[in-house]
């Protein structure tokens, strides 16, 4: 892990690593830096998609749920109304479909975050608490194919960092 004193050196560092081939990496910020995320490899998600499947299911279900309550499970004939009277299911089935959307958006944000996380090895190093102060971090993760202990660290060296730290498990 390489510490940096500005965004623009962790961010040109990071372009670098990407560039070099490293693919599992980290940059921790003490607030964000415009463009850190792509210089790392973070690219599109299926996020949206996610949420946009739950509120379709949402609607449905808030919808056939009304359907079979008025049409087959229990009709009434109020007021000589027909027992599928749709425009009266809109308001329920809108709920539903924010809400099984919203509720999509928040677990498919926590799974893609890999959150919670109570521990992460990076919390060992005694100069990271300064990341929510003043400083920026990059973290070459040893689970990257081209992880080698002793060439990543002369290669996080390279990038001109304040300090250069091991991370131990």
């Amino acid at each position: 892990m390489a510490e940096f004193s500005g965004p623009e050196q962790v961010l040109e560092a990071a372009r670098q690593a990407y560039a070099k081939g490293y693919r599992q990496m980290d940059a921790y910020s003490p607030f964000p830096v415009d463009g850190l995320a792509e210089a790392i490899g973070f690219r599109r998600t299926r996020l949206p998609l996610f949420v946009l499947v739950g509120g379709i299911v949402g609607a449905l279900s808030g919808f056939f749920l009304q359907y079979y309550a008025a049409v087959i499970s229990y009709p009434l004939n109020v007021g000589g109304r027909p027992f599928n009277s749709w425009p009266s299911f809109i308001p329920i089935t809108f709920e539903a479909t924010v809400l099984l959307a919203a509720l999509c958006a928040v677990v498919g944000m926590l799974m893609r975050n890999g959150l919670p996380r109570p521990y992460h090895p990076v919390f060992n190093v005694q100069r990271f608490e300064r990341v929510t102060r003043d400083k920026f971090f990059l973290c070459i993760e040893a689970t990257d194919p081209l992880f080698d202990e002793k060439k990543t660290l002369k290669f996080l060296e390279s990038l001109s960092p304040a300090n250069v730290t091991t991370v131990d498990p």
